[in-house]
């Protein structure tokens, strides 16, 4: 069975689907700059309209790439804190549209 929402895949073939918060933190931590200097973070689905990604930067630090063609984002940043990556990666994806998900409703009293 796939994933229910989005899968993370990094260069070296590793794929965590639905990653959590601390497993996006590992996947981070275990990027190198010689043979696994990636993560992508995207629906599993055929055409995905988002994806995230995180890759090392050869100076230190890493760059992190939000993509969402359906609200016209696009977003690139440089952090070198993979706890602050993790953290805002999973409130993006929250944010995200996924078929099915049932559809939150915000009501003021």
């Amino acid at each position: 069975m796939g994933a229910q929402y989005y899968g993370a895949d990094s260069e070296n073939g590793d794929r965590i689907d639905d990653p959590s918060e601390d497993a996006l933190f590992m996947m981070i931590s275990d990027l190198n700059d010689s043979d696994n200097t990636f993560v992508v973070i995207q629906p599993d689905e055929d055409a995905p309209v988002w994806f995230a990604s995180v890759a090392v930067l050869g100076e230190g630090g890493y760059e992190v790439v939000r993509r969402d063609s359906t609200r016209n984002e696009h977003q690139v940043t440089t952090s070198s804190s993979i706890n602050d990556i993790a953290r805002d990666l999973t409130v993006w994806m929250a944010a995200r549209h996924f078929p099915g998900r049932p559809t939150r409703h915000i009501t003021d009293f």
